[in-house]
């Protein structure tokens, strides 16, 4: 009796080592709400509309414990429409995230698969829509993509170690194609923290982005613009005062040979083809926490495009200000209000870019403004 004890001990302390050494969490979010368009081609717009402050999504995350530092890291994150059950990021199972990978303290992590660019891992959480706003606040078409338009598939991503408050990473997504170029990806970016101040920097390049199914950017599921490249660079800074967090940021996009985006079709003007697209963002933007239940947002953007074109070259512009509220009922559960009005302004291009479009709108509006009302409830689990 006194060995079978003494063996079920041992079995018992040795499950609990590894138990230790290796985890696994299940987690998602739902984001659902109401939204109100007040021109849609000319008509209101009233519809339930799923994942805008942050994307509904589960996923499975963990890691494992190699010794000497070392550990052996995973995630695996799902995309979906509350509204009506069906996957997002164009039908993917793991549209949001797919990657395996090392980590370790002191040198850094390096994942491999289907993973966020350095815009979005360094950039974007200086802007609105970045960190606390969501959807409705991108920049036009989110053309910087820090809302997250497209993911990057066959990626090797390194991210270091915070040293000092200096952190870098990068990232280089194959084409898997025997045109080594086509299709392809890469990227880099940089933050810096101290006490309440965040500067951030990136730069990314896409080659022919979405020419293929199967290379760096899918035309199936992610996309901003299709063209022959696509150029992203752009800083920004944050600084956080007692419960006032206040936010600059500068982001260049340059599209060659632009074909169409993702959110509002072909483009085509009247003097013809364009040789390229530029639009240029900048933006403010403020947040307050007024209780730890409470917080309230202000953003403001002013973006300036460049459309060149065989006989001539234009300058549309857009304008917008968003602001919300979110009310927190418990650390898993919150409701959040917010409305975005644009306007758009400057040279006409005799395309669909001459019209307001505020992404997550049900559709482009009839003229040069357009305004969006969203109430809705957020659960994370």
């Amino acid at each position: 009796m006194k060995s079978k004890i003494l063996v079920a001990a041992a079995v018992a302390a040795v499950a609990s080592t590894v138990h230790a050494q290796s985890s696994v969490t299940l987690y998602g979010l739902i984001d659902e709400g109401f939204d109100f368009t007040n021109n849609v081609v000319g008509s209101k717009s009233y519809s339930l509309q799923s994942g805008y402050l942050q994307g509904s999504r589960w996923g499975l995350k963990g890691s494992e414990d190699l010794g000497g530092g070392l550990k052996a890291v995973f995630q695996l994150e799902n995309g979906f429409d509350v509204n009506n059950g069906r996957l997002g990021q164009g039908g993917l199972m793991f549209g949001r995230q797919a990657y395996v990978g090392l980590s370790t303290i002191d040198y850094g992590a390096i994942t491999i698969g289907r993973q966020y660019d350095s815009v979005v891992d360094y950039l974007a959480q200086t802007t609105a829509n970045g960190s606390w706003a969501g959807y409705l606040f991108s920049h036009p078409y989110d053309n910087d993509n820090t809302d997250n338009t497209f993911r990057v598939n066959n990626t090797v991503k390194y991210t270091s170690p915070t040293l000092a408050g200096f952190q870098f990473g990068g990232t280089y997504s194959f084409s898997n194609s025997t045109n080594f170029a086509n299709n392809r990806q890469y990227s880099a970016g940089a933050t810096y923290t101290n006490g309440g101040l965040l500067i951030a920097a990136a730069y990314l390049q896409a080659n022919n982005p979405s020419a293929t199914a199967g290379g760096a950017i899918n035309n199936g599921g992610d996309e901003n613009f299709l063209g022959s490249r696509l150029r992203i660079f752009g800083a920004g800074v944050n600084y956080t005062i007692d419960k006032a967090t206040l936010g600059l940021s500068y982001t260049n996009t340059d599209v060659a040979d632009p074909v169409s985006s993702a959110y509002v079709g072909a483009i085509n003007p009247t003097g013809g083809g364009a040789s390229n697209l530029r639009f240029q963002n900048f933006e403010a933007n403020a947040k307050y926490q007024f209780t730890p239940a409470f917080y309230a947002g202000l953003m403001y953007y002013y973006t300036r495009a460049t459309l060149k074109q065989p006989s001539q070259t234009t300058h549309p512009n857009y304008q917008m200000v968003g602001l919300m509220g979110d009310y927190a009922l418990s650390k898993r559960t919150d409701f959040y209000l917010q409305g975005a009005y644009q306007r758009v302004g400057g040279d006409e291009t005799g395309s669909v870019l001459d019209v307001a479009y505020v992404p997550g709108a049900d559709g482009v509006s009839s003229n040069g403004n357009q305004l969006v009302v969203r109430a809705a409830i957020r659960h994370k689990f």
